[in-house]
């Protein structure tokens, strides 16, 4: 079985310091070489006075691109660009800034440095697997009101949102094969009481994990 596919599940950034050198990350997730483009130019302008801004972005299942901005060949986008691999993420960008502190670091040493500040930039973003998701609308009654939750929670689903009336309606999203599971224990819940109305499908990323 192949390994689900993720995305970041939010922008984010990181930062730490290597024998004096500032190392700054940011990601983001992206969906088009523009978007992406646009950040890394967003981000060379930010940080204009900095030593270096380099970059890696993968896009879909076909698009690659990463620069070493300066920094001897094969020791900083390439190795941005691994850690998502290894990761399986993809429509992502990420720019990893730095400062230069007046130490060498060697080959090997910035290798190990870009790759962590990817790695620490994917980490404060968390992912989210792509699959295809149903949502639904579940009317209920206020006395089964949390134990419905906690079974759309059971089956890795979200409350999206809750509207209060005479009863509750909730807008939730599970995962497509779940449904059927979902519509089960609600029946089994609610003595044939609650049937859940689905309102459409889409293939989207899911709540966040960690890395």
């Amino acid at each position: 079985m192949a390994d689900p596919v993720r995305v970041p599940f939010a922008d984010a950034e990181s930062e730490f310091v290597e024998k004096r050198s500032r190392f700054i990350s940011h990601i983001w997730r992206v969906d088009s070489e523009e978007a992406a483009q646009a950040h890394i130019k967003e981000m060379k302008s930010k940080y204009y006075d900095a030593r270096h801004n380099c970059w890696c972005y993968i896009i879909g299942t076909g698009t690659v691109r990463y620069s070493d901005d300066g920094e001897p060949q094969g020791t900083a986008g390439q190795p941005m660009l691994k850690v998502f691999e290894r990761e399986n993420v993809r429509d992502v960008c990420c720019v990893v800034t730095r400062y230069f502190g007046g130490i060498l670091l060697g080959a090997g040493g910035l290798t190990r440095a870009y790759s962590r500040g990817a790695k620490d930039a994917l980490t404060a973003a968390g992912v989210a697997v792509l699959g295809l998701w149903a949502r639904l609308r579940v009317p209920c009654t206020y006395p089964i009101f949390e134990q419905v939750k906690l079974e759309i929670a059971a089956v890795g689903g979200t409350v999206d949102d809750v509207a209060y009336g005479a009863d509750v309606e909730l807008t939730v999203s599970v995962p497509a094969e779940q449904v059927e599971s979902l519509q089960k224990r609600l029946t089994e819940l609610s003595a044939g009481g609650i049937t859940a109305e689905e309102l459409g499908r889409d293939f989207r990323p899911g709540p966040r994990q960690e890395v």
